[in-house]
């Protein structure tokens, strides 16, 4: 993954919202990621896929549910710039977080 592919991800509120969410979180699934942002399927999907193409963020499925997390062989420098996303740089994060934490039936996961 080189630097330009990560900042034209970031470029996008909806991404840096989801990488926010992912790195705090760990892994979510594309249910609980519509919950947080409170937006649609097909759009959470598409943004999903950009950075799943780039390499930043992985996919596993579990039953039903598809669950991403990032990349765990990411640029050392991608560490800052995930950490400024949770440290103010998405100010939409603690709304966010509290959407996610209010959603009912959320996906058990097994152990991945």
């Amino acid at each position: 993954m080189d630097a330009k592919s990560i900042f034209d991800l970031l470029a996008d509120t909806t991404r840096r919202r989801m990488l926010a969410l992912l790195f705090h979180r760990g892994e979510l699934c594309v249910c609980e990621l519509m919950a947080a942002l409170d937006d649609i399927q097909p759009k959470i999907s598409r943004h999903l896929a950009l950075m799943k193409d780039a390499g930043l963020v992985v996919a596993r499925r579990e039953g039903t549910w598809m669950h991403y997390r990032l990349a765990e062989k990411l640029p050392a420098w991608t560490t800052d710039l995930l950490t400024t996303l949770t440290s103010g740089a998405v100010p939409e994060l603690k709304a966010d977080l509290k959407r996610l934490a209010a959603m009912r039936d959320r996906p058990e996961r097994c152990a991945s």
